[in-house]
């Protein structure tokens, strides 16, 4: 029975939902197939949306980014957290590698956790990055020229990056020039039909008003302007988490039974980030976009492109998100027309097992099924 070490950074959740369709994707292939999940992203983000067997086995194998909200990035205490990751480096590489072993693995994903390509490669396993971005990448730009430590903690990643035995770069993706071979695969999203009439029925919200998901990822915003939502006419939100008493325009996903993808494909725009997955499946379903730039996060660089020739999206500056100026962009983005281009197939997960089955095949001698 074939066992896929699944090694997911807990960065948010965009690195689990890139990982889990190509997941159930082998799964279809090989019935079979079982999963362990190695990552601090929480059961229940996974309850809902695997397919296949799988086991949690908590585990933190990187840092990340530290963040204040889903916009601002620390990254001075970034580096201090990889600083005291990389200090006892020697001994999560042992850790990790053994449990690797004593688990029986026959392949290694990581999604992008840097130490899990090394220790697949310290056991012994086939390790494959399935990834979009790595965290070399991220912190690149942001290396202070007077602290030579934080230089050394690059080299350290690129190292063990390099020790892959081959990264699937999703697209849209970074360069990674760190792995030494590189396989580029279609986008990933699990995009779902719209239930516009019914989602509006259940919210009772009439037809001439729009209806705005804010969709900042599994990094939560820290306050929103409930006030101003409330005093813009026309339009409707829903948020992750709790509502004020006597709410009239503002509902909480909690209180709708409908999947996240099936929201955004219902809704009338999504306020976001340009993070992958919100954007990717939001262009695939032509939902169209008001986005907040970060501005020092690497991976904007290919996502927000992406954005503007397949999708409909309207930039919100930082300053008008944060001071609550936001019906100009939602009334621009609900009138936006349609890009000329059609966007990609989301040929990610098929393109990806397409590339790992022979791994299984070769570690387990038996065929997968196509």
């Amino acid at each position: 029975m074939p066992l896929i070490w699944s090694a997911i950074s807990a960065h948010g959740y965009g690195h689990a939902a890139q990982v889990i369709p190509v997941l159930n994707e082998l799964g279809r292939r090989i019935p079979s197939l079982t999963i362990v999940l190695r990552t601090d992203v929480p059961s229940h983000f996974f309850e809902a949306r695997m397919t296949v067997p799988w086991e949690l086995r908590p585990a933190r194998l990187d840092v990340g980014c530290l963040q204040h909200g889903p916009i601002t990035m620390d990254w001075d205490a970034t580096w201090q957290a990889h600083r005291r990751f990389h200090a006892h480096w020697e001994t999560r590489l042992k850790e990790e590698a053994t449990a690797i072993l004593e688990s029986g693995a026959d392949l290694v994903i990581g999604n992008n956790p840097y130490l899990a390509m090394a220790a697949g490669a310290a056991a012994g396993v086939p390790a494959v990055a399935l990834a979009s971005l790595s965290w070399d990448e991220i912190l690149d730009e942001h290396v202070d020229q007077t602290q030579p430590w934080q230089h050394a903690i690059l080299e350290d990643m690129r190292r063990a990056y390099g020790q892959a035995t081959l990264l699937l770069r999703i697209a849209p993706g970074l360069p990674m020039p760190a792995f030494p071979r590189v396989k580029d695969i279609g986008p990933i999203a699990t995009p779902h039909p719209s239930a516009r009439d019914r989602l509006r029925a259940h919210l009772q919200i009439p037809n001439d008003e729009a209806l705005v998901l804010l969709a900042f990822g599994g990094i939560p915003l820290e306050h929103l302007p409930f006030d101003r939502m409330e005093s813009m006419p026309g339009i409707r939100f829903l948020i992750a988490g709790p509502v004020p008493p006597q709410s009239r325009r503002i509902r909480s996903i909690s209180s709708i039974a409908e999947p996240f993808s099936t929201l955004l494909s219902s809704v009338d725009v999504v306020m976001t980030k340009p993070g992958y997955g919100t954007t990717i499946e939001a262009v695939a379903v032509r939902t169209p976009l008001v986005y907040v730039r970060r501005h020092d996060f690497a991976d904007e660089a290919s996502i927000v492109p992406y954005l503007r020739q397949y999708g409909r999206g309207v930039e919100l500056s930082r300053e008008d998100f944060l001071n609550a100026r936001w019906e100009p962009a939602i009334r621009d983005a609900l009138t936006s027309p349609e890009p000329a281009l059609p966007p990609p197939a989301c040929t990610g997960a098929a393109d990806a097992a397409a590339y790992l089955l022979p791994f299984l095949h070769n570690r387990t001698g038996t065929p997968c099924n196509s």
